[in-house]
């Protein structure tokens, strides 16, 4: 009994951890495992970390070569985002290796990843996976001889004041990076044929990447706006990735430092890291730009909660063979009135935003006879047309004149059958008998008091069908109405 408690009381943490992973109704709710080169990280880069913590975020500090490291169990992931804050490590602990960690990027999860001039071939074989090439050379490093920080100890001008932003209120927030911010490290290039990944933080054009303790015999390969120092990639499972070529840009030190951009003469007491990287954070683990649909409305996490999504260039897609409607999303959509099953579409992507895709094959057909209105206005025509139909044959099959004292009338149900109508003006009685015909009948019919009858002719010609009606007073016989 001792040895069954103890393993139900084992299972409850397990339970508990599986259990607090990414819930896509609160993107915010999210256990991030730091993998660190050094514990001393935690504590020289406390304050972009402690932000993280302080948006409700649980972090999971461990050693990149721990080797009890994993990142899932029993085919459950157990956290939601990944931190690399280890650009020297050869080889992580545990089963973490390049493969898991593309794999949990395939999953849907999020990666942030600070490198440095020393960063080591698996790292850059990460970054390579996720659409960004570092500079070949081991030691090379971001210089600008124009863009870089004032500093008493920066003589080689590696230290880069950079303020040359990507113009997106999605992923920066709404609140203008007034200063410039610090960089020093490795540079990047974008796969020219990879859509996704975008430039958050370049350099201006006087910039390249080399080695500054050696001498420059050849063109440098990474030159001007091809450099990149901070980009971001969004796949199309949604997944996030931020990698900056400077893992020192995250640290308490350049986050706190005042900032002098060579030539300006603006002093800022505070860089610009902070905000720029608080702000990616927020976009990296969904707390902003973040979308989901509800049929076809369309949702922003705000941070809290879900908002209803506000824009104009949301196009829906409904097409068949032909006909093919493309039209901006509205609250009333008018299908086309043909046969068939259509195929609903919206696809939706702009900068900073999750990917929306929604497909869904629609049957359309004409409303049955019971689902229409009850008065039609295009048929009001029709309706006039009846009309006209009922009065004319009133006028050919009922006995009407003034002198009459009763009236009588009948219409043909089907092709065998036909009803007869006899009406008493005098009591208002109607009597209506439904009777079987045949090619040539005649019946008689009376009314309740017997005091009138009417004789029904129904012949049934090769082309049209002919009534004859007339009309008697029983105590006369004499015909009323011809």
């Amino acid at each position: 009994m001792s040895t069954l408690q103890l393993i139900f009381l084992t299972a409850i943490p397990f339970l508990a951890t599986l259990c607090s992973s990414f819930s896509p109704e609160r993107p915010a709710d999210r256990r991030i495992l730091v993998l660190l080169d050094d514990l001393a990280i935690r504590s020289s880069h406390s304050i972009f970390l402690n932000s993280l913590q302080s948006r409700g975020f649980d972090l999971d500090f461990k050693l990149a070569d721990d080797p009890k490291i994993s990142l899932h169990r029993y085919g459950q992931y157990l956290y939601d985002g990944l931190i690399l804050f280890s650009p020297t490590v050869e080889r992580f602990g545990g089963s973490i290796d390049l493969a898991a960690i593309i794999d949990f990027v395939d999953a849907g999860h999020d990666l942030i990843m600070g490198a440095d001039s020393s960063a080591s071939n698996l790292i850059r074989e990460i970054a390579t996976e996720c659409g960004v090439d570092f500079d070949e050379d081991p030691g090379a490093m971001v210089i600008d001889h124009i863009g870089y920080a004032v500093s008493d100890t920066d003589g080689d001008h590696t230290l880069i004041a950079s303020d040359e932003f990507i113009q997106s209120e999605v992923l920066l927030g709404s609140k203008k990076i007034e200063a410039p911010v610090l960089f020093r490290g490795i540079g990047h290039s974008l796969h020219t044929a990879n859509n996704l990944v975008l430039n958050v933080l370049s350099v201006s054009p006087s910039a390249y990447s080399a080695n500054p303790k050696g001498k420059l015999a050849n063109p440098p390969s990474l030159i001007g706006s091809a450099i990149s120092l901070v980009s971001i990639v969004q796949a199309r499972n949604n997944a996030r990735i931020l990698i900056s070529g400077s893992l020192s840009m995250f640290s308490n030190r350049f986050f706190r430092s005042g900032v002098q951009k060579a030539g300006s003469p603006i002093k800022h007491l505070k860089s610009g890291n902070e905000q720029l990287l608080t702000e990616l954070s927020k976009w990296i683990f969904h707390e902003r730009g973040h979308l989901k649909e509800y049929s076809v409305e369309i949702y922003e996490w705000s941070g809290a909660s879900w908002e209803p999504y506000n824009a104009n260039d949301v196009q829906v897609q409904f097409y068949m063979m032909s006909p093919y409607v493309l039209k901006t999303l509205s609250a009333d959509h008018k299908v086309p009135d043909v046969y068939g099953v259509f195929q609903f579409k919206v696809e939706y992507q702009r900068l900073g935003y999750t990917r929306l895709s929604l497909s869904k094959q629609i049957p359309v057909r004409p409303f049955r006879h019971n689902e229409y209105e009850r008065f039609i206005p295009t048929a009001f025509p029709y309706y006039g047309a009846s009309f006209s139909m009922v009065s004319l044959s009133s006028r050919l099959s009922t006995c009407t004149t003034s002198r009459c004292e009763a009236i009588c009338f009948g219409n043909i149900l089907t092709r065998s059958r036909a009803q007869l109508h006899l009406l008493d003006r005098k009591s208002e009685a109607l009597l209506m008998m439904s009777t079987r015909i045949s090619k040539r009948n005649e019946f008689t019919y009376f009314s309740l008091d017997k005091t009138f009858w009417c004789s029904f002719t129904y012949r049934r010609l090769t082309h049209k069908s002919k009534f004859e009606f007339r009309l008697f007073k029983s105590s006369n016989a004499k015909q009323l109405c011809p």
